[in-house]
């Protein structure tokens, strides 16, 4: 695990032990700090019993604690741990900045940040691929497989590649990333910011974070961010792609089978920005794009049944995420519902060309087949496995069955993970 001496006989509270909250209480313990833990779940605090103190720190006096560790998940706008916190001038951090804290004591590396509403888990899967392939010592984490501070350091000339969260920079006060990227910005968890400029805000607090030398990755192709980056006092220089940087042929994304479509062109070149800082060379790029196997529930090809195509983009939780994946394909039956995070169809509108029938399933499902009456046959289906099943039965040769949901899963299921596995399986079952 990643421990750092700093925290030796320093107190903090840990509020929340899912995986990032255990694996952060283990390595404060393990470096010598002072640890109050609490979940709600009493069941999640048992196994500390005895190896420190168990109490909720809302009722804690917390006068002297270094921090008070929270997951990305607790509402920062409306959890009353920050305004208690703040009583005592502690502050509130994430997993991420204990991270950032223990970087002078981790064999000389470099990090690599990377934020944005969509593509983030694809982005930092290919970078750490496209590393791998260049023989060079790396790991991901933050947003993305295992909690950082459970992993092990790395050697010498490491590169720690992250997947941030807006939630995960919020708690972040000091990772000074050497490559930061912005994917894109399009509303999103407004629930959680005072409106979409709070939360393009937060986004951009990953490039302020960085010191004088080293590099930023624009890859939205929008130039109000484009100027928002140049009044910010960070990276010493800042890449930014041009529109027309996806449709070129600089790197061959025809050879690339897990990166089709125009979104991950841009992944793609977003990534290979990231590999020319770090000193990897386009041939290195190119092999990697090729054996790039794709992300599960991301535009995952579960199978292929009598000539038609089914593809898992579960992950597709808002509009925005939905629309690339309607763009990469024709004949499209489009399953589509859930919890809606926005009102309407959002950039899914000018792909509804692609869509040939569409099946609704969820809280939403109603309003998104009124929304799509009389523009493309669609059907209620309530659940996913009335979807499935009304979708194989009308897709012919050549036809893509397409879960890309454009919702949250909260109203059916545990996560879009669950969601995605449902879909698989129903899959299998058809064969």
């Amino acid at each position: 695990m990643i421990t750092s001496p700093a925290w030796k006989d320093k107190r903090y509270a840990v509020l929340g032990l899912a995986r990032s909250g255990r694996a952060t209480v283990e390595a404060l313990l393990a470096a010598g700090a002072d640890v109050l833990v609490w979940d709600d779940r009493a069941e999640a605090r048992e196994p500390y019993a005895g190896r420190c103190a168990i109490g909720d720190p809302l009722e804690a006096d917390l006068t002297g604690y270094a921090g008070v560790v929270v997951s990305p998940g607790v509402p920062l706008n409306t959890h009353p741990i920050k305004p208690h916190a703040d009583s005592f001038g502690v502050p509130v951090i994430g997993d991420i900045e204990l991270f950032a804290q223990a970087r002078g004591d981790l064999p000389l590396h470099r990090v690599v940040g990377i934020t944005g509403t969509n593509g983030k888990s694809t982005t930092t899967a290919l970078v750490h691929h496209i590393l791998k392939t260049a023989g060079v010592p790396t790991t991901m984490g933050g947003n993305i497989g295992l909690p950082i501070l459970e992993q092990e350091p790395l050697p010498k000339g490491g590169v720690y590649v992250l997947e941030l969260s807006s939630y995960q920079i919020d708690l972040t006060y000091s990772l000074d990333c050497d490559v930061a990227v912005l994917l894109n910005v399009t509303p999103d968890h407004l629930d959680r910011y005072d409106g979409f400029e709070a939360y393009r805000a937060s986004k951009l607090r990953l490039f302020a974070m960085q010191s004088d030398g080293h590099t930023g990755v624009d890859a939205s192709c929008d130039p109000d961010i484009a100027e928002a980056m140049r009044q910010i006092d960070g990276p010493g220089e800042v890449t930014t792609l041009s529109a027309g940087a996806k449709d070129s042929a600089f790197l061959d994304l025809d050879d690339a089978p897990s990166l089709q479509g125009p979104h991950n062109a841009q992944n793609a070149y977003a990534a290979w920005a990231v590999a020319f800082d770090l000193g990897v060379d386009r041939p290195t790029v190119n092999a990697a794009l090729a054996s790039f196997r794709g992300l599960a529930h991301r535009m995952e090809r579960v199978a292929e049944i009598a000539g038609v195509a089914y593809v898992n983009d579960s992950k597709g939780t808002n509009t925005a995420a939905s629309a690339p994946a309607l763009a990469a394909f024709d004949n499209i039956h489009w399953i589509l519902g859930g919890l809606a995070k926005e009102p309407g169809l959002g950039e899914c509108e000018a792909e509804l060309g692609h869509v040939k029938a569409a099946y609704t399933i969820g809280k939403a499902g109603p309003d998104f087949a009124a929304l799509l009456e009389g523009r493309v046959p669609v059907e209620q289906c309530a659940t996913l496995d009335r979807a499935v099943s009304a979708a194989a039965a009308k897709a012919r040769t050549g036809d893509t069955v397409l879960l890309s949901p454009a919702c949250a899963s909260f109203d059916q299921y545990r996560d879009f993970e669950a969601r995605g596995d449902h879909f698989r399986e129903l899959v299998e079952g058809l064969k």
